[in-house]
């Protein structure tokens, strides 16, 4: 597996690239540093002078750059496999999928938010462009990952089966964690009291049919080596998936972006993006 790992020297680029120790060896492990540089912000300044000024902090940003690159290499774990350090200018998200499109990577492994204007939000502008518009998997690290031994695998359909079976044959993880499958089915309310009959079975074919799907799958990941369970929820998928991983105490969710070909595959799917902006742990973006 090809690997690409932005860095910003943010706590959470940090926790990223500790997050390697967790998993497999790669093909090739690339971490890259975008250099975004300033141009000067006085219409009335002399452009040999702002040219100066631009060149100046180019130079210093560049010098702290390399430095941090050198950091983030003795910070790698062992056994990660063969090691590229990158730095170039430009705009980081749009840098970050070039050499991701370039490299025909398999998987970035980035950290939740990086520095600047946005650093507040939990889900930065960089990170959510790269997970929506990436031509790969993303791991998305949002805090400390001590161990990872639980994942939680939220499917909304056979789409998304395949992508995460697929995924997961591939052995991404040091150590296969321990699987639960699971899906959410829409409570069904009746219109009017008289109703309620009526619905209450077709609520309990639905139910019984997702556990079925899930039930499934995890007998596939059962049969590729993993200890995987299912389960099936009630209620708003997105509120429902932070829940069970909340019960679960998950280390990582894995979930699909359910775009299907062409420009939809770049579209990040309403539920992904919802538990993105409110996770209770890491997240797996699979394609």
């Amino acid at each position: 597996m090809k690997i690409l790992v932005p860095v910003d020297g943010s706590d959470h680029s940090y926790e990223a690239v500790r997050a390697l120790a967790h998993l497999s060896r790669s093909e090739e492990l690339m971490l890259f540093h975008a250099l975004d540089v300033p141009k000067p912000a006085y219409p009335m300044m002399m452009p040999e002078v702002a040219q100066e000024l631009y060149t100046t902090m180019e130079r210093s940003m560049r010098e702290d750059g390399d430095r941090l690159l050198k950091r983030m290499v003795a910070l790698l774990p062992s056994a990660t496999g063969p090691v590229t350090s990158r730095l170039e200018v430009g705009s980081p998200a749009d840098l970050i999928l070039s050499i991701a499109e370039e490299r025909h990577s398999d998987l970035i492994v980035m950290g939740a938010r990086g520095l600047g204007p946005v650093k507040e939000r939990l889900f930065g502008s960089v990170s959510h462009r790269i997970v929506t518009h990436a031509p790969c998997h993303a791991f998305v690290v949002t805090k400390p990952i001590h161990r990872l031994s639980k994942l939680l695998l939220p499917l909304q359909g056979p789409e998304d089966a395949e992508a995460a079976v697929r995924l997961l044959e591939q052995r991404p993880f040091r150590v296969p964690p321990a699987v639960t499958v699971m899906t959410a089915v829409p409570e069904l309310r009746p219109l009017q009291p008289m109703q309620e009959s009526s619905v209450a079975p077709l609520m309990d074919a639905t139910r019984a049919s997702a556990q079925g799907f899930v039930d499934q799958v995890a007998d596939r990941l059962a049969s590729a080596g993993y200890q995987a369970g299912a389960v099936t929820r009630v209620g708003v998928p997105a509120h429902a998936i932070i829940e069970e991983a909340a019960k679960l105490q998950a280390d990582v969710i894995a979930m699909g972006t359910r775009g299907r070909s062409g420009v939809s595959r770049f579209v990040l799917g309403s539920v992904a993006h919802a538990v993105l902006h409110n996770p209770p742990c890491s997240i797996l973006i699979f394609k």
